[in-house]
C-alpha cells in the first residue's frame, strides 16, 4: 500500500485537510440540528426540498404571531457562510442565529442549504442560491408550493443576507436580481453582508501585513479550482462589470476589527460608490472582535446590537 497517498498536501484550519490521493476531510461544520419549534422563542422551522434532483433544500422559519392584524411579514433569504466549503442550513450556529432573527424581527426566513465544495465546486453554490430565489418568487401571487410563504411572506418586502462566503453569495444574488430579473418577482429592498468574503490580488489596508492573507487565497482555490485567481469577479467586486446592477436601494455591511477581511468590507463601499450604483450603504465595525463572532457568542453585547440593527433594517418601510 502506498503510504504517500495519506500525505497531507494542504490543511486550512478549521476548514479542510486535503490528501495527496485527492481525498479530503472537512474539519468542522459537520454537526446538524433538526428543524422544529424553538422553545425559547416559539419560532417554528421546517426543511423543504425544492429541487429533488440536486437535491436542494431550504430551512424555513416563521415567528410566533405577535400582531394578528399584520397579515404579511418581511421575508429574509439567508445564505450561510463557511468558506464555500463547510456548514449547512442545519448547522447549530445558523439555526440558533436565524431563530433569534426571526423572533426579534418578526420576519419569515428562508435559509438556503446550497451545495458546498470541493465535492460541488463553485459556482454550484451560486447556482443553487439563484434556484432558491426563483422558487421563492413562485409565491408572489400567493399560489406557490409552500403554504408558509403563501400565507405569511410579503414578497414586496424581501431582503438577502449572509455571512462570510454567504455574504458574497448574497451580493451576487442581488446583482442577478438587478441584471437578469426584469419582472422583479422578488422585490428586493436591501442586502445585509456580515463579514463578507471579498478578496483580491492587490492587498488593501492591513492585508499586506497579515500572515493569514495567503490562507484566504488558498481556500478560494480549493472551493473554485477553475477560478481565474484572486481577482475573480466572484470574490473581487472591483473586477465585476455588473457590480452597479445591484438590485436594491440599501446595503448594510458589518465588519470586525480583528478580521482579515475587514478592509474589504470598507473597500466594498468605495467600489459601489464609484460604480454608479444609486443606493445607500452603511459599514459598521465591531471593535476587538473577530470573524463571525456573532455565530458563536450570540449573547454578547455586540451580537445583540447587531441583531437589533438588522431588525431595524428589515422593518424600515421607507
Amino acid at each position: 500500500m502506498d503510504s504517500s497517498a495519506d500525505q497531507i498536501i494542504k490543511e486550512i484550519l478549521p476548514f479542510i485537510r486535503v490528501y495527496k490521493d485527492g481525498r479530503y476531510e472537512k474539519l468542522s461544520g459537520n454537526d446538524t440540528v433538526p428543524a422544529g419549534i424553538d422553545p425559547s422563542s416559539g419560532v417554528q422551522s421546517k426543511d423543504v426540498v425544492i429541487l429533488p434532483d440536486t437535491p436542494l433544500s431550504v430551512r424555513l422559519y416563521i415567528p410566533k404571531p405577535h400582531n394578528p392584524t399584520v397579515k404579511k411579514l418581511p421575508l429574509l433569504i439567508y445564505f450561510h457562510g463557511g468558506g464555500f466549503i463547510i456548514e449547512s442550513a442545519a448547522s447549530p450556529p445558523y439555526h440558533r442565529l436565524l431563530n433569534l432573527i426571526a423572533a426579534e424581527s418578526g420576519a419569515v426566513v428562508v435559509s438556503v442549504d446550497y451545495r458546498t465544495a470541493p465535492e460541488h465546486p463553485v459556482p454550484a453554490c451560486f447556482n443553487d442560491s439563484w434556484e432558491a430565489i426563483k422558487w421563492v418568487g413562485q409565491h408572489v401571487d400567493g399560489n406557490g408550493p409552500e403554504s408558509w410563504l403563501n400565507e405569511l411572506a410579503d414578497l414586496g418586502h424581501v431582503f438577502f443576507a449572509g455571512d462570510s462566503a454567504g455574504a458574497t453569495i448574497a451580493h451576487h444574488m442581488a446583482i442577478q436580481v438587478g441584471s437578469s430579473d426584469p419582472t422583479r418577482s422578488v422585490s428586493l429592498r436591501g442586502v445585509i453582508l456580515l463579514h463578507p468574503f471579498f478578496w483580491g490580488k492587490e492587498r488593501v489596508g492591513s492585508e499586506s501585513d497579515n500572515t493569514r492573507a495567503t490562507i484566504v487565497g488558498d481556500l478560494w482555490k480549493i472551493a473554485h479550482p477553475e477560478t481565474s485567481g484572486e481577482d475573480d469577479p466572484l470574490i473581487n467586486p472591483a473586477m465585476d462589470p455588473k457590480v452597479s446592477d445591484l438590485g436594491c436601494s440599501k446595503v448594510l455591511v458589518y465588519v470586525a476589527e480583528n478580521d482579515i477581511l475587514k478592509d474589504r468590507g470598507y473597500y466594498y463601499k468605495d467600489i459601489l460608490g464609484k460604480s454608479g450604483w444609486r443606493g445607500d450603504i452603511e459599514v459598521i465595525e465591531d471593535k476587538g472582535l473577530g470573524h463571525v463572532y456573532f455565530l458563536y457568542n450570540p449573547s454578547v453585547d455586540a451580537s445583540c446590537t447587531m441583531r437589533t440593527r438588522i431588525c431595524t433594517f428589515i422593518n424600515d418601510r421607507a
